[in-house]
């Protein structure tokens, strides 16, 4: 039998912690007097009380360290619990939507998803636009961080949690978990600083600086306005997509580069690939653009940029009609998104290192066939790949891509149709945000959508946040054996 009071305890805390910050629409809503305040003071409440409750209830086994199974459990109570209450805000006041809609929306703000079912946005409360900033935000980096806090209370190892998060840090280049999670958030907040400065000194409005930054270096994708990106200016369109590749990339070596080594970035394989791929991909859609409509070269590479990179980094911000584009874009644009930004971002989809590495699993195969007797080892960044790290990248794109199909086919059987309920996977599992279909276009959200649907991509979100697998493996009988 689990014990489930240490997991409780850490919970409860995220929780409590999560209430505190509701503190911040409270006072924007309270000074503007558009009356949402009390809506957010009762969420706050509610959510404050329950966490400490908790937390209070399972303080006894404050001091026992966490075993794995305990730091998967927290992880997914993390990320399943937190939304619950992220979206009370938005059932007790407005937009006074259905739990399932409410949960929907903060599930994709913490997962940094950005798919959304909230119509005219532009139209919400300061608080409520802020908060849906803050949900993606916290999920981007933020909530990780929260629970590392608390995790040493248990005597944790650390890295534990960040297996179970999906982290690849590439080697311990800092000692312990607590020295990580402090220096990641300095840089997490360092970047997103900077990001509403930049923002604002080329035009953009203070407040949807500030809004778009908490999302653009989150790769979130929440945008306070209905139209998104589109109406801005060709500079803060080049400045979103050079943040949101910022924010795509690993987090640890910002860390090493604060500390004084700016090589570990340059000669990471994973960054440059990331960065070529980008550049392969943008260059072919922007000249395509080009070749096949009357379109100057400027204007398409600036929204080409714009959209690909949001859509590889797993952001969800869209400029112009990149949805009537054609059919060449949006095959480019799928790819892209499925492989996603850097492991050890906020960002999702599979990763560029398991990529590259399925690349060289591919070349050493096909240098066996050409060769029997030659040894040919799966090599990385130079270095060979052991066969545990092997097995774990093929189990894991296997169950991707049967998960894709899976839920795909689920959404279909709710009553949707096949197009929108491929992009639906697509965008849920991948935490991309783009949303596309005869389901989606009319409104640009998934807000039509039926209720199992909905449900089916709140999950895909989760499982994709967290990389399927600490998802999966509680599904296993063994998990549960001690």
């Amino acid at each position: 039998m689990v014990d489930l009071r240490p997991v409780g305890y850490v919970i409860g805390l995220v929780i409590a912690a999560l209430g505190v910050t509701m503190i911040a629409p409270i006072v924007l809503d309270g000074l503007l007097g558009d009356g949402n305040a009390h809506a957010f003071a009762a969420a706050a409440l509610v959510t404050t009380m329950t966490g400490w409750l908790t937390a209070l209830a399972c303080r006894n086994s404050a001091g026992r360290s966490l075993s794995i199974r305990q730091a998967f459990l927290l992880t997914l109570g993390i990320w399943f619990l937190v939304p619950g209450f992220g979206a009370l805000p938005f059932i007790l006041g407005a937009p006074g939507a259905r739990f399932i809609d409410a949960y929907f929306e903060a599930v994709s703000g913490i997962t940094t998803t950005g798919s959304s079912v909230f119509l005219a946005v532009d139209d919400l409360p300061p608080g409520v636009t802020l908060w849906r900033g803050m949900l993606n935000w916290l999920g981007g980096l933020g909530i990780a961080f929260i629970a590392m806090i608390f995790l040493p209370v248990m005597r944790v190892g650390g890295m534990q949690f960040f297996r179970t998060e999906g982290f690849d840090t590439f080697g311990k280049v800092l000692p312990r978990a607590t020295d990580i999670a402090r220096e990641l958030f300095l840089v997490y907040a360092l970047l997103t600083a900077l990001c509403m400065a930049v923002y604002a000194m080329l035009g953009m409005a203070p407040f949807e600086a500030v809004t778009h930054a908490l999302a653009t270096i989150a790769t979130g994708g929440f945008s306070p306005r209905a139209a998104s990106f589109s109406g801005y200016s060709a500079p803060i369109l080049y400045a979103g997509a050079v943040f949101m590749l910022l924010g795509s990339l690993p987090y640890i070596r910002y860390v090493q580069f604060l500390r004084g080594s700016a090589r570990p970035l340059w000669r990471d394989a994973q960054v440059r690939g990331y960065l070529a791929w980008v550049a392969a991909g943008v260059s072919s859609v922007a000249l395509w653009r080009v070749a096949t409509s009357e379109q100057d070269l400027e204007p398409a590479f600036r929204e080409t940029l714009f959209n690909l990179v949001s859509i590889m980094s797993s952001t969800g911000f869209g400029a112009g009609d990149f949805p009537v584009w054609g059919a060449f874009p949006m095959v480019v644009a799928l790819w892209m998104g499925v492989i996603g930004a850097c492991s050890g971002s906020s960002a999702a989809g599979l990763s560029v290192f398991r990529v590259q590495v399925m690349f060289g699993a591919l070349g050493a195969q096909i240098r066996r066939i050409h060769a029997p007797h030659r040894l040919a080892p799966v090599r990385y960044a130079g270095r060979p790949v052991d066969v545990d790290t092997m097995d774990a990248i093929v189990l894991y794109l296997g169950a991707y891509i049967i998960t894709f199909g899976i839920i795909a086919l689920l959404i279909v059987e709710t009553g949707v149709d096949f197009e929108s309920a491929l992009f639906a996977s697509w965008t849920s599992i991948g935490n991309i945000g783009y949303g596309y279909g005869p389901m989606v276009l009319p409104t640009g959200t998934f807000l039509e959508f039926p209720d199992m649907a909905k449900a089916l991509m709140i999950l895909a979100m989760i499982m994709g946040r967290l990389s399927l697998l600490s998802v999966l493996v509680i599904l296993l009988p063994r998990f549960w054996r001690e």
